[in-house]
């Protein structure tokens, strides 16, 4: 059954990539059968050989072919998270990603690696077959001398630190593309008809500015007087989505190749003829971008629409104003991505130290004559499978970096900014005019009467998901109920030592410090009858000094008295009363002192 191919691919040009498919695989089988019959036998070498030339062209013609007509029907931005949605189901989750063309690094890397191995096999054929005794000689130093010191290069450091650079700074222009949607929203909530009212005396529909709603018996928006409220929405609109089109169109080269000049925004209808004229106009005088133009007028019309009363209030006018200028800000972003790069001087050290280091291979990495046993060379296997995977790595890593560096281009993996483009011209026409009047029935919702679900339904497929809610790591330790006992704070004296009790009461042969009471509940002493304690004043500098002086007396005091008691109860009533004793005399000592001071 014949192929048939979409309308907009060329025949021929799908052919001769066929042609120059089987072309390729035929060198490279004529080389193969060239070593294969300096190994076998020339008969059975040429046999083989052209058994694999006709292979490898029939797989570089198909590959060819396929990636021209993948090119030329050109869709971006390769998806595959359905594929891996679920990876602990099967063998080799990620084995059926191995075999995609596009967007694959096959597609990426098999142009240098065909020109690394016709450079690798030329070297070998010239060594093996071309060279004399003493140049194979010569030929194996100069191998040895590269093979020795090509691991100097820091290839995977350089090419590392480049690539997670660029994957960063392509994720951070996608998260800058503005998106007109929560402009849309704000505008088609706020922005509403011509409020027109019925006069309370005259009985006659006016026009209802806001200041006047009190002398209205009937304040409504009539459909019939909706028209330039549509029209000032879905004007707004149209600028905000001319704004993302003109930024787009100077960084992106698919959208410049569908808008390349300013006459075909206007036949796209993203702008009018008398805008044209402006741009025309502003462009003659100055040479700078104009993309927040079309921004500058939806704010007019913002203001004109709050004059005219179809905007309630200025918080509204606030609201939708800061959502033009975070639109605005995200093309500015977008524009500085694009004239401020990754500095050149890194991206040529990265590419010149990869291409440097598999030129050197192609004559470092030769399998040299075995006989001659130099190290590492004591088999000969013609062909140099780990060097091509090496390069396959290496190379395809930075051949990612090439192809993201700039998100907006025709790669790939590049961002579908045509796509988006429609994306938005219709999804914000649709909010603002569409659905601006167009809301279903106020209904109570089927758990009204529950108020909160009890249980909520599952499919058959998804039961198995059902779980209970998390309650956390501690969820499952068990405290005893004896380790639960809330005990007392215990706070140490800093001057005397004493360990003290906070409580609200007084304990005998303890000294105690009042808690504060909660407001609406009464403290212990309250309770008890007894006298609250006296607050205690903020001492000066010298009633501090003093009261250390004093404590350190009433420590040797107290030590005196407790050699000659044998109850610890005791030792502690004595301690306690001779330290507050004598600290209560000194303090009223000092006190009065500062009193006499301040008077004087």
């Amino acid at each position: 059954m014949a192929e048939v191919l979409p309308d907009s691919v060329d025949v021929t040009q799908v052919q001769w990539v066929t042609i120059l498919g089987g072309i390729l695989g035929g060198i490279l089988g004529g080389i193969l059968g060239g070593i294969l019959g300096g190994i076998l036998g020339g008969i059975l070498g040429g046999i083989l050989g052209g058994i694999l030339g006709g292979i490898l062209g029939g797989i570089l013609g198909g590959i060819l072919k396929h990636g021209r007509q993948m090119h030329l029907h050109l869709t971006m931005t390769i998806s595959y998270t359905a594929l891996v949605a679920t990876s602990s189901r099967g063998f080799g989750c990620f084995w059926k990603l191995l075999f995609r063309w596009k967007g694959s690094i096959y597609k990426l890397v098999y142009h240098e690696l065909i020109i690394y191995c016709l450079m690798y096999t030329t070297i070998s054929l010239v060594y093996r077959l071309a060279l004399s005794e003493p140049h194979r000689r010569r030929f194996e130093a100069v191998a040895l001398h590269i093979e020795a010191f090509i691991n100097l290069i820091p290839m995977a450091f350089v090419l590392g630190f480049y690539v997670s650079i660029v994957i960063r700074r392509w994720w951070d222009q996608y998260i800058t593309i503005p998106w007109p949607d929560t402009i849309a929203v704000f505008v088609s909530t706020n922005i509403h008809g011509q409020v027109c009212c019925v006069h309370q005396h005259t009985r006659t529909v006016v026009l209802c500015p806001p200041t006047y709603t009190d002398r209205c018996v009937v304040s409504t928006n009539i459909h019939g007087q909706n028209e330039k409220a549509r029209v000032m929405r879905r004007t707004i609109m149209r600028y905000v989505n001319l704004t993302f089109a003109i930024t787009m169109s100077m960084i992106s080269p698919p959208i410049k190749k569908r808008f390349p000049t300013m006459d075909h925004l206007v036949e796209m209808g993203l702008l009018t003829e008398q805008e044209h004229m402006i741009f025309q106009i502003l462009n003659a005088k100055t040479t700078y971008s104009k993309y927040w133009m079309p921004l500058i007028w939806a704010g007019a019309l913002i203001s004109k629409a709050r004059k005219e009363g179809r905007i309630r209030d200025d918080f509204a006018v606030k609201t939708i104003m800061d959502e033009l200028n975070n639109f605005r800000r995200g093309c500015g972003r977008l524009l500085s991505y694009d004239s401020i790069s990754v500095p050149l001087v890194y991206t040529q050290v990265v590419t010149l130290s990869v291409y440097t280091f598999f030129i050197a291979t192609t004559v470092g990495r030769q399998f040299l004559d075995p006989s001659q046993n130099y190290e590492g060379n004591t088999v000969d296997l013609y062909i140099p499978w780990f060097t091509i995977l090496q390069f396959f790595f290496y190379m395809g890593w930075l051949k990612v970096a090439e192809s993201l560096i700039n998100p907006f281009g025709e790669d790939d993996d590049d961002f579908e900014i045509n796509a988006l483009v429609d994306r938005n011209i219709v999804v914000s026409y649709l909010i603002v005019d569409e659905m601006h009047e167009d809301h279903p029935e106020l209904i109570k919702d089927m758990y009204f009467e529950e108020v909160v679900p009890t249980a909520l339904p599952y499919t058959v497929a998804t039961e198995q998901y059902r779980s209970a809610p998390n309650q956390g790591s501690t969820a499952d330790i068990h405290v005893p109920e004896h380790q639960q006992e809330i005990l007392d704070p215990i706070m140490e004296d800093e001057e005397e030592g004493e360990v003290e009790t906070v409580r609200g009461g007084i304990l005998d042969g303890q000294k105690t410090v009042a808690s504060t009471p909660l407001k609406g509940v009464p403290s212990d002493h309250e309770k008890m009858g007894s006298v609250p304690p006296t607050p205690r004043r903020r001492k000066s500098f010298v009633s501090a000094l003093v009261s250390r002086i004093s404590s350190a007396a009433s420590r040797k005091v107290g030590s005196a008295r407790v050699r000659s008691s044998s109850s610890v109860g005791e030792r502690r009533r004595l301690r306690v009363t001779s330290a507050a004793g004598t600290r209560a005399t000194l303090i009223d000592t000092v006190s009065e002192v500062d009193e006499n001071v301040k008077t004087s």
